[in-house]
């Protein structure tokens, strides 16, 4: 007697494009003995399979059990349907039709089997700088449209050989249906040039100029997987002092490129959570404790107890660093305030101030992805810049809400866009200040609403009107909402840990525009399901000449100083006398101050970090954002205390202010007696610590949200979730979305969709 015969049309959604997920689903009914087919959609993977019962539901179970190591699974339809009779399992052509709702896969660092096969000698594709699998390799940054077809990739010109056309049709194959495949033979392949464009050397003798540049000093722009860098020996001085010099980066950190994870460990100390994201298929730039003695120039990242440190990522630099041994330079390839650059053209007439030497490639690349940072705080992830290889990506978000369009805020940009019950977040796009900045900013917008077909019928923003952003917003022709920036904040670290409970949000940050038109950055807020009032902030302070104060640190610590003056007039003498203003300086700034122009009154965090700077000798000028707030927590770092100043909560106002006052006079008596830095940096860290703690006591939540670009402070969030901890109260706070900027989109969304669940009720 026959066995019967059942039939399943499974739908995949998820991380399921890009990853060998097809190739798995094909080998896996091939083991199982089922027939059917398997296929690409707009909105993930369709399956259709047949066998005996068992068979298909033992199918359905290592589904979603057996992924591939690239692949995510968000859920699996499976309907009962009638058999047809189909004789083999095949992988069909891709289903174009449709809304594209597919989830978008980020670029995945070099697998070690790929690596293997680039350096090992006689392999066909040995020193093979594109070499890729389904393990791996390139996917956003070279992805036109969904669904992820060669046909709809920057690799469409390029005709597969026979060998590669042989992997690409071997179901046994890693590199079966590998979109981006390539080799010697029908690939993309190197170019070095001069300045000019000239070229020099091209395949592996253009590798070979360019390590040669690099050990004669030289700096070299190096086309990458999404985008170029700026490469030079980092043991060096004389070089990076030219690379600061040509790109305008007179101070802050730059990145450095290490050729494996052991040369790593020679300049940073690493412990297993690092050296394990540092060689993860996301293979972020990672901020670790660099070693005290090595050969790295002073220049690299001054006073900075910190380095930025990556290792290979693509065969391309695999290779290059296996050349040169040492480590290097590898900043972002852009000029000041510019996205970073992705045509050979573009980078050649923009960079060629500032690279001396070009290697170059054929592979076109769709859209600019910067290098992600990240790092570790109380033993958890902590993301600074979410884009290669974590973006862009989803967050799950609600269901049943119209698509959503939300636009970020002006630094840091990142936007994000709801596809059905998800968020997506687009890489990140960078600060909107110049010309070139915003058209990035207006292509990453083109292009998702290119990859997600569906238009959006609400569009979100930032509540500060003059964001290029925001301004950008208002012109669409959706509904438009605006959500308080601290608010988006707080919000971003609920839609992250899908957390709807009564809670107290504290976001502290260097500045955003607040309901009341003065500048907030210190504040306290009661989230319940349906509201989110201001509760308390800090003591507001005049600014004297607002966005220019954000350059000189100094600037806050005089409106502090006439603010304290009010009720401490000894104090405020003493503030000026460490100051670099004269009196004809100080009289200019009274004036703005007593006039009230250009001079916004502030409750940001972010500027009291910059007045503690100032009056402690440690910081003048931020030429980068947050110079003076990394001088600050440096300081604290390299001290232990668990002593604090006073920082009342002042409860005869509503809302409460945090009265920053009492602090400063101690601190500076302190620093007169003492002239201890370190440790008064430390206290100052536990009294903003003590603070989030008096409040949680003061309104009774259980559940503190710590948000704002403040709690990139790994010193100030680990102390503050200690000492919240130790009283009994839970913390929660940004670990895959930045705490910064980047992750306003996201917190937009979540405060778009708190309204319409709102208005609904």
């Amino acid at each position: 007697m026959a066995t019967p015969v059942t039939a399943h049309h499974i739908i995949v959604t998820g991380a399921v494009q890009g990853v060998g997920f097809r190739p798995f689903v094909y080998r896996l009914a091939h083991e199982i003995g089922l027939t059917g087919a398997v296929r690409n959609t707009p909105k993930g993977v369709s399956i259709d399979i047949e066998g005996p019962h068992s068979a298909t539901k033992r199918f359905i179970a290592r589904l979603a059990r057996e992924v591939p190591p690239l692949a995510r699974i968000d859920q699996i339809e499976a309907t009962t349907v009638r058999p047809t009779g189909a004789a083999a399992f095949d992988i069909l052509s891709s289903d174009a039709l449709g809304n594209v709702t597919a989830s978008l896969l980020p670029d995945a660092a070099t697998c070690a089997a790929c690596v293997a096969e680039t350096t090992t000698p006689k392999g066909r594709r040995y020193r093979y700088p594109f070499t890729n699998c389904t393990n791996c390799g390139p996917r956003y940054s070279i992805l036109n449209t969904l669904p992820y077809d060669r046909a709809n990739t920057t690799m469409r010109d390029f005709i597969m050989c026979a060998a590669c056309t042989a992997e690409y049709t071997n179901p046994l194959d890693r590199r079966f249906h590998a979109q981006p495949i390539a080799c010697p033979d029908c690939g993309p392949h190197l170019s070095f040039t001069g300045m000019s464009g000239d070229i020099l050397a091209t395949k592996d003798d253009a590798m070979a100029g360019a390590a040669d540049a690099l050990r004669r000093g030289a700096i070299v722009a190096v086309k990458g997987l999404g985008g170029f860098h700026l490469l030079c020996d980092a043991r060096n001085s004389d070089p990076v002092a030219q690379l600061r010099q040509r790109k305008n980066r007179p101070t802050k950190p730059f990145a450095v490129m290490f050729g494996s994870l052991g040369q790593a460990e020679t300049y940073c100390t690493l412990d297993a959570q690092e050296k394990a994201l540092l060689t993860s298929h996301q293979a972020p730039i990672l901020l670790a404790r660099r070693r005290k003695k090595t050969r790295l120039s002073d220049l690299v990242a001054p006073g900075a107890p910190y380095l930025g440190a990556m290792i290979p990522y693509t065969p391309l630099h695999h290779i290059l660093m296996r050349d040169l041994g040492f480590p290097v330079i590898a900043t972002s390839g852009n000029r000041c305030s510019e996205p970073i650059e992705i045509d050979n053209n573009d980078a050649l007439r923009r960079l060629g101030g500032i690279a001396d030497y070009f290697l170059l490639h054929d592979r076109p690349i769709a859209r600019p992805v910067e290098d992600s940072v990240a790092g570790f705080a109380a033993g958890k992830l902590l993301m600074y810049r979410r884009a290669r290889g974590f973006a862009p990506a989803s967050v799950a978000v609600t269901d049943g809400s119209p698509p959503i369009l939300a636009v970020g805020g002006h630094l840091k940009n990142v936007i994000a866009k709801t596809v059905d019950d998800s968020a997506i977040l687009s890489p990140h796009i960078g600060d909107l200040d110049s010309s070139e900045a915003r058209r990035g900013f207006d292509r990453t917008l083109s292009d998702f609403s290119a990859l997600h077909s569906s238009p959006p019928a609400i569009i979100v923003s930032d509540k500060h009107r003059d964001y290029y952003s925001s301004q950008v917003a208002a012109r669409q022709s959706p509904r438009h909402i605006r959500v308080q920036h601290h608010r988006a904040h707080v919000y971003a670290v609920m839609a992250e840990h899908h957390f709807e409970e009564p809670a107290l949000g504290v976001a502290w940050d260097g500045a955003g525009a607040g309901d009341d038109g003065t500048i907030w950055g210190g504040e306290v807020f009661l989230i319940d399901q349906e509201s989110a009032p201001r509760v308390a902030h800090f003591l507001p302070f005049p600014l004297p000449g607002g966005e220019q104060a954000m350059q000189a640190p100094a600037r806050s610590a005089f409106g502090m100083a006439t603010k304290i003056a009010e009720r401490t007039p000894h104090c405020s003498p003493e503030i000026l006398d460490r100051l670099p203003y004269d009196q004809q300086t100080q009289a200019i700034y009274k004036e703005m101050i007593n006039k009230r122009i250009n001079t916004p009154m502030c409750s940001s965090v972010g500027r009291i970090f910059d007045a503690v700077a100032a009056i402690l000798g440690l910081c003048s000028e931020n030429r980068f954002e947050g110079e003076a707030a990394m001088a600050v927590q440096f300081a604290g770092e390299r001290t232990e205390t668990g002593d604090a100043y006073e920082m009342p909560l002042n409860e005869a106002c509503s809302p409460k202010f945090i009265d920053w006052r009492p602090m400063l006079s101690s601190m500076l008596r302190e620093a007169t007696v003492t002239g201890d830095v370190s440790l008064i940096a430390r206290k100052f860290h536990n009294t903003l610590a003590n603070t989030v703690v008096a409040c949680a006591i003061h309104f009774d939540r259980e559940n503190i949200i710590l948000s704002g670009g403040c709690f990139q402070n790994r010193l100030l969030l680990e102390t503050t979730i200690a000492r919240l901890s130790k009283a009994g109260f839970r913390p929660i706070w940004p670990q895959t979305v930045p705490p910064n900027d980047g992750g306003l989109a996201l917190g937009q969304i979540h405060g778009a969709l708190r309204q319409l669940r709102s208005e609904a009720s």
